[in-house]
């Protein structure tokens, strides 16, 4: 951003944007980029709005779009700038997002392998060793019954004595 950008924002514009720098942005964890995504946002949604409402006035006025966006050129560039910092803490957020989700997955992974290794029997082999079923610690592989697998069940059944009724009758 350039000096005379700069000297068009007031004080708290110029500090919503300096939190918006690389280093500050390193520094947010997930809550906070959110924060000021919602504010960086919500300044960019102001100016745009503002420049569009202003430039339809001077459209009706002179009869003309290039006079009209002239006229307001200052708050175009305020929108601008806010746009641009809002596809850094955009991409930020992003980024942020996607590690965490990572994180996520990996601990409910872990937590699900934990679970799965404490339900194991103390078996050593093939002889010897009990299913769930013969414990009564589990259900085993039971799917749940929703209306799709009872038609696809249903559908299964049906084709199957089909197939063999042609069969029988020849």
């Amino acid at each position: 951003m350039d000096k005379s950008t700069r000297k068009m924002l007031n004080d708290a514009e110029q500090e919503l944007l300096r939190d918006v720098r690389p280093a500050q942005l390193r520094k947010l964890d997930e809550d906070e980029l959110v924060a000021l995504h919602r504010r960086v946002r919500r300044a960019r949604n102001k100016y745009a709005k503002l420049y569009r409402r202003r430039a339809r006035e001077q459209v009706r006025a002179h009869r003309t779009r290039a006079l009209a966006s002239k006229a307001h050129r200052r708050t175009a560039v305020k929108a601008e700038v806010f746009e641009d910092a809002l596809a850094d803490v955009s991409r930020r957020l992003a980024k942020v997002a996607a590690d965490r989700a990572a994180d996520l997955r990996e601990e409910r992974l872990a937590a699900a392998r934990a679970v799965k290794g404490g339900r194991r029997s103390t078996g050593t082999g093939r002889k010897g060793a009990t299913s769930k079923r013969a414990t009564g610690d589990g259900r085993g592989h039971r799917q749940a019954r929703t209306p799709q697998r009872k038609r696809a069940a249903a559908s299964s059944r049906a084709a199957t004595r089909r197939h063999q009724a042609k069969r029988a009758g020849r």
